[in-house]
């Protein structure tokens, strides 16, 4: 026996796609979830963070306080890096188009994208400098060459690997529908 009142999932299986009362479209969002390997990676970082904060107390109790703050110093740097992990990604507004990596971050004003568009090419997978087949969500920008441009989304980031296709799928056409929306005419 189903139970959709326990579900999660319930509100997004609706097929009308009206925009909520208090949805603010110049607030950034992310037009996905974050995938399974970056949060699991998040996960593992917070959970190395506790230890070391837990060596900290450790160390206040029984050593000096500087060689305490010290390694509480060490937790705060990794639990900053695994909330860093958690927020990368692309986020989506009225004013643009944002691209956020781990120490950097990209942001397009919507009269600055000519086109986003998704094409088969080589990926990096998870990141790393091993490629392999797939798609990827690629923006061009007015004064700017389309080749050195890296991608906005790939089917083998860390938001999508180990997810379905489809997922992938409807993050691009999400962020191609704001570019159709907002876009120069």
């Amino acid at each position: 026996m189903p139970l959709p009142f326990l579900t999660a999932d319930r509100a997004f299986d609706t097929a009308d796609d009206v925009a909520l009362p208090f949805d603010d479209r110049d607030r950034w969002r992310r037009p996905y979830r974050p995938g399974p390997w970056r949060v699991g990676a998040a996960a593992l970082l917070l959970l190395l963070a506790s230890f070391v904060l837990f060596a900290a107390v450790i160390i206040t109790a029984t050593a000096s306080v500087t060689s305490a703050g010290t390694v509480f110093a060490i937790a705060l740097l990794v639990v900053a890096g695994a909330l860093r992990l958690l927020r990368m990604g692309v986020w989506v507004s009225a004013r643009g188009v944002r691209q956020v990596a781990f120490v950097s971050t990209r942001t397009a004003s919507w009269d600055q994208v000519v086109n986003v568009r998704t094409v088969q090419q080589p990926v990096r997978w998870l990141g790393l400098p091993r490629t392999v087949q797939g798609q990827a969500l690629l923006l061009s920008r007015r004064g700017r060459s389309a080749a050195s441009a890296p991608p906005l989304l790939t089917s083998h980031n860390a938001d999508f690997l180990g997810r379905d296709q489809l997922a992938f799928d409807r993050a691009a056409d999400t962020v191609e529908a704001w570019a159709a929306e907002y876009g120069r005419d």
